[in-house]
């Protein structure tokens, strides 16, 4: 069984330690939900997840090897949706999709993904409206048709429930678990009630220094924090 893994990870932004020692092992058809208060680090660990960011310290593995080693490859098994809606005002939502579905390697069959992708968001009918006539929730609806468009094995999720109606946030439920179902896995960072049957919560603030650490150092990650 292929598992994603990180080993006491350090992260570092803005010269403050935000976690530290932190771990996790996320296998096919699991789910990791990230809490913990605001600044405790939630998008900056899915940024490391993505390859967006460095550990300080640490390591991230898949199947045992290192993510750093081979980061096109990882970075073509996983799916990150930020806080910032990636949808092109002067394109049209079907134009937008079919953009990021060609960029997954998707060909002849993008066209039928992406129709699939908005009928399943319940947007089909906003097919051929340009992005820059969305409203917030139309825009994130679109964000998220994305992650269906292209199959990829990792979805990280940030906040994916902002600016969603009940209905959708149902939808988005059903298709994660339709992707664990099929032996996907994903990470979400959530303030909203999102139902994810037999995920693993992972607390940040569990991964805090306390004032005295800051100054002292991390006894066992082999990084000094900075003042």
């Amino acid at each position: 069984m292929t598992i994603f893994a990180g080993e006491g990870l350090v992260c570092i932004r803005g010269e403050r330690t935000v976690f530290a020692g932190l771990d996790f092992a996320l296998g096919p058809g699991g789910a990791l939900v990230l809490v913990g208060p605001n600044g405790s680090g939630k998008s900056s660990l899915l940024r490391l997840m993505a390859g967006l960011l460095r550990p300080a310290a640490g390591a991230l593995t898949w199947g045992g090897a290192a993510v750093a080693e081979d980061p096109e490859g990882h970075n073509g098994r996983l799916h990150y949706v930020g806080h910032l809606d990636a949808v092109k005002p002067v394109l049209s939502v079907t134009e937008n999709l079919l953009f990021w579905a060609r960029l997954r390697g998707q060909g002849a069959a993008a066209p039928d993904r992406v129709a699939a992708a908005l009928a399943t968001l319940g947007i089909g009918h906003l097919a051929d409206l340009p992005g820059r006539f969305l409203s917030a929730g139309q825009k994130r609806r679109v964000n998220l048709a994305r992650i269906l468009a292209a199959p990829a094995d990792l979805w990280l999720l940030d906040e994916p429930t902002t600016a969603l109606d009940r209905a959708s946030i149902a939808v988005l439920e059903g298709a994660i678990a339709a992707h664990r179902a099929g032996g996907g896995r994903v990470v979400v960072s959530t303030h909203a009630d999102i139902a994810l049957d037999g995920a693993a919560a992972l607390d940040l603030a569990d991964f805090t220094l306390r004032p005295e650490q800051v100054f002292a150092g991390i006894a066992g990650t082999g990084a000094e924090a900075e003042p």
